[in-house]
């Protein structure tokens, strides 16, 4: 029981501790990087809801394009924390929130032909953090590998959005790939009984999970 209460157990973090975040020596470059991209949320925000498109694309692009550096200066220089995944995810969320709204603000005479599948999308995406919240009582900070080719394909169809145009085919595509990595997310959180970061996907999680089951008998 003591165990638990000196906060051995994961289970029992807050859902956001900004204390345990910014600790001296915990902000490396990696999570300096990250930083910006929470930062810088409402810039972009007011300009979307301020209607300067050009604006809140080029700082939008700058912005997916930090969210690669630093997953790939991390994975490098081996400096992947429990810190920098909770920091990721949280700003992972804020960039889906500046993408759902400057395609609502800007674009949304092209999405609104599509909007059962759009909405069906934005669900799934909702529904993988609430059961996070509600299970593990913090956001979940997966990494999975389908959840970062599809972070790709979500960039590259937004930024040919807005300077080549809606293209139908890559958008269904998008829509797909990205509602598989949410049941993959899902089916993960009701396998596992505490939140785990940087996990690779399902096989590995239900591989690490029968060799322990192996080692008990």
């Amino acid at each position: 029981m003591n165990k638990k209460k000196n906060g051995n157990d994961r289970r029992y973090l807050p859902v956001l501790s900004f204390k345990k975040f910014f600790k001296p020596g915990r902000l490396t470059i990696v999570n300096r990087i990250t930083l910006y991209r929470i930062l810088i949320f409402p810039v972009l925000l007011y300009f979307a809801l301020s209607g300067k498109e050009t604006l809140f694309v080029i700082f939008f692009a700058v912005n997916l394009l930090s969210d690669v550096a630093d997953g790939f200066i991390a994975r490098r220089l081996k400096m992947e924390t429990e810190t920098g995944a909770r920091l990721d995810s949280m700003a992972d969320n804020l960039t889906y929130i500046l993408a759902f709204t400057g395609i609502f603000v800007f674009k949304w005479e092209d999405f609104s032909p599509h909007i059962v599948s759009f909405l069906v999308f934005i669900a799934f995406l909702v529904s993988t953090v609430i059961l996070s919240l509600v299970k593990f009582k913090r956001f979940p900070s997966f990494h999975l590998y389908s959840t970062k080719i599809g972070g790709y394909i979500k960039g590259i169809f937004f930024i040919t959005l807005f300077t080549v145009g809606f293209i139908t085919p890559f958008y269904y595509f998008m829509i797909f790939w990205g509602i598989l990595a949410a049941i993959e997310h899902i089916a993960i959180q009701l396998v596992i009984p505490e939140m785990q970061s940087n996990v690779k996907g399902l096989y590995w999680v239900c591989k690490k999970k029968n060799a322990k089951g192996k080692q008990q008998v």
